[in-house]
């Protein structure tokens, strides 16, 4: 691989780093937290930032646990990392957070350490509750990345892939509302509000062969009832619904609406809606930006990358990547054994051995393609002209 002395410098710095990363990741791994929650994760990762000469803004954009961790000057391009770093319940980092958040931090610690010679600017953001309400979401409608030109991270998986194709998502709470009788004296005087659920699932169900492949739509009763004798007079239901573009999504929602109202109206019910989480978008993926990623990871070691996933979840980068040039790239830690993502199998593979490789290594190859980001005027210009092909606007906040 043929670098530079500034490169070569970014990858000195990281080697320097390289035990200190690694602990941060696995004391993020031994404590993990809830989405929102993640105080002591967030805690830890500003403080190592501001002590490695970041200006670390904590509770950023109104939320606790987020944090924006500047180096650099606004006059010339912005380059960001971003790091996730909360748990599931119960199973902990079984979606590998950890690595993640020390991957941004690897990268950002590199690539800060030449800025004074650069033009530009570093950012590593701190995101919180991805597996939850999503806090980029509100992060790109309050306008944190308009000044961004590029948002570059990975996630750790049991393969390499240069693209994520998640899909786009709403998150939807169903409550109907009855009248309760008793269940056996007098049923005909009642307003059964779980048959509104039970109905809706029925519809969902017919549903789904009029659906696109892409498309899922699951959900769980939350509230179904205090006892069987009673007739239920208020239920619950929440729902993910989801397809891979975000246009095809509004209509499929309605349509999951559409299911639950003509419950309500078979059941003698009424029935409310509420988006209980941040919908998150499609996530584009900037071939530019995450060839030059893969590139850099393979000359450092990696094996080779696959295009894709068959299929993924969602993520609220999704709708980073309808704002600016962005990538998610997908990075082996499992030596290619088939863990599946949110496992308890995979939480534990995210402290090993294989891991902590695969953090410090996704770090370089995050800082050296953002150091062409602030130093190569062309390889910028492609990677916009790419996301304005595809998107039909420049990048910055979405046209109304």
């Amino acid at each position: 691989m043929q670098l530079n002395k500034q490169q070569r410098r970014i990858l000195e710095t990281i080697d320097s780093a390289a035990d200190r990363m690694i602990s941060v990741s696995h004391q993020i791994h031994d404590r993990p937290e809830l989405g929102s929650s993640e105080t002591f994760a967030s805690g830890l990762l500003a403080d190592t930032l501001e002590e490695l000469g970041f200006e670390v803004e904590r509770g950023f954009a109104g939320i606790p646990t987020a944090f924006r961790a500047r180096k650099g000057s606004s006059r010339g391009p912005c380059v960001a990392f971003l790091a996730e770093y909360d748990a599931l319940p119960e199973i902990g980092h079984g979606c590998g957070h950890n690595i993640i958040a020390t991957s941004a931090l690897t990268a950002g610690v590199g690539l800060g350490a030449l800025i004074p010679e650069l033009p530009g600017q570093v950012i590593v953001f701190g995101t919180p509750a991805e597996e939850t309400d999503g806090a980029k979401v509100p992060m790109v409608n309050s306008g944190c990345f308009d000044a961004v030109d590029a948002a570059l991270m990975i996630h750790p998986y049991n393969a390499n892939y240069t693209h994520t194709e998640a899909l786009a998502y709403d998150a939807i709470q169903i409550s109907f509302y009855g009248k309760a009788s008793h269940a056996s004296a007098a049923p005909w005087e009642g307003k059964n509000a779980l048959d509104g659920v039970l109905l809706t699932f029925a519809s969902v169900n017919a549903l789904r062969q009029q659906m696109r492949p892409d498309a899922r739509i699951h959900g769980v009763i939350t509230k179904g009832g205090v006892a069987p004798n009673i007739i239920p007079d208020h239920t619950e239901a929440r729902f993910y619904v989801r397809a891979r573009e975000r246009g095809y999504l509004n209509l499929l929602s309605e349509q999951f609406r559409a299911c639950a109202r003509g419950a309500a109206e078979a059941t003698g019910t009424r029935v409310e809606f509420v988006n209980y989480e941040s919908g998150f978008d499609d996530i584009v993926n900037n071939t530019t930006l995450a060839e030059r990623v893969r590139d850099y990871l393979v000359e450092l070691g990696c094996a080779p990358f696959k295009h894709a996933p068959d299929s993924f979840g969602s993520t609220d980068m999704g709708n980073v990547s309808h704002v600016v040039p962005a990538v998610h790239l997908l990075i082996d830690i499992t030596g290619s054994e088939p863990l599946g993502l949110h496992t308890r199998e995979f939480a534990q593979a995210a402290a090993q051995p294989l891991a902590d490789t695969a953090l410090v290594r996704a770090g370089k190859g995050l800082a050296l393609a953002g150091y062409d980001v602030l130093v190569d005027p062309a390889f910028l210009a492609a990677a916009k002209s790419e996301f304005e092909a595809m998107l039909g606007h420049a990048p910055g906040r979405l046209p109304d």
